[in-house]
């Protein structure tokens, strides 16, 4: 399941329209669909990556009949009324909304678990409104602020107005004023330019970048970070740091010889501006090999 999932996310990250929702599914399928514990006899087989694809989008789909329902009887004039009919069907309705214990969560970055619990990080609560929107023909997208994801209902294909809510808070509205301390309150400058809708391979790597973060605080999920990071390098677009936190993550697990060979297949990108680095990491690939032993 592994081979077929990743195949298809590298096929679909390297789309002309890359569907940020249907990239996240199949990263996420990667530990959804992970086979039980033998020792667990009760343990029930997990669904095919085709039933849980569909399974999700038919998710998506019921949110947003349940939208469109509504803008049928309210017809929405303006960014603000939209923006609070959504908050009424997503975050009210349906309580899609985030809790601080939610960052705790691997699953809170996970899509189907996201549909599922109805929680979730303000990234992929962002996701949700963006799909569901865009299925009920509504203009909403992500807006990528610092530390907290949001999202914008109208701007660029629904006119030049628009109002930004804030998904994780059952989509509270926001000001500019509003949006600036949420910036600042992650020690990064506001600027409008960050309003911009987010790119959907963006939004792919920052949510790879959140499961990363959760396990590297948890040693012992190493392998789930490294699946994360593996994703991450198939991604047209990727920090080039990622390839050396990949070859690390492998002799972490025990794959010492991958890993080291890894390195220094990084250690000669180095030597071009960083001699003093790509010998340190050769260091690294030096003592990995001597694991082996």
């Amino acid at each position: 399941m592994t081979e077929q999932s990743r195949a298809r996310f590298r096929t679909e990250a390297r789309a002309e329209h890359p569907d940020a929702v249907l990239l996240c599914l199949l990263a996420a399928a990667e530990h959804t669909l992970a086979p039980p514990n033998p020792a667990d006899v009760l343990a029930e087989e997990p669904p095919t990556l085709e039933a849980l694809l569909a399974a999700c989008q038919a998710a998506i789909d019921r949110h947003a009949a349940a939208v469109r329902l509504v803008v049928a009887e309210r017809a929405p004039a303006t960014p603000e009324e939209t923006a609070a009919l959504l908050a009424a069907v997503l975050g009210g309705r349906e309580r899609f909304h985030g809790r601080p214990a939610d960052y705790r969560r691997l699953e809170s970055s996970l899509l189907p678990d996201v549909l599922r619990r109805r929680r979730g990080l303000p990234i992929m609560l962002s996701l949700v409104w963006t799909a569901v929107a865009a299925r009920a023909g509504l203009t909403v997208h992500g807006v990528a602020l610092p530390g907290h994801f949001i999202v914008a209902v109208g701007g660029p294909g629904g006119g030049n107005e628009y109002v930004l809510a804030d998904p994780y808070h059952g989509g509270r509205l926001l000001d500019l004023d509003d949006a600036a301390q949420l910036t600042l309150s992650t020690g990064h400058h506001f600027s409008p330019e960050l309003l911009t809708p987010a790119a959907p391979l963006d939004v792919v790597l920052r949510v790879l970048g959140n499961i990363r973060s959760w396990a590297t605080e948890r040693p012992e999920h190493a392998r789930t970070q490294l699946w994360a990071t593996e994703l991450s390098l198939l991604l047209p677009r990727h920090p080039a740091q990622l390839r050396l936190e990949r070859a690390e993550l492998l002799v972490r697990t025990g794959d010492f010889l991958a890993g080291a060979t890894e390195m220094d297949a990084y250690a000669e990108i180095l030597d071009a501006f960083d001699p003093e680095a790509a010998a340190r990491v050769r260091h690294e690939a030096r003592a990995a090999r001597h694991r082996l032993n």
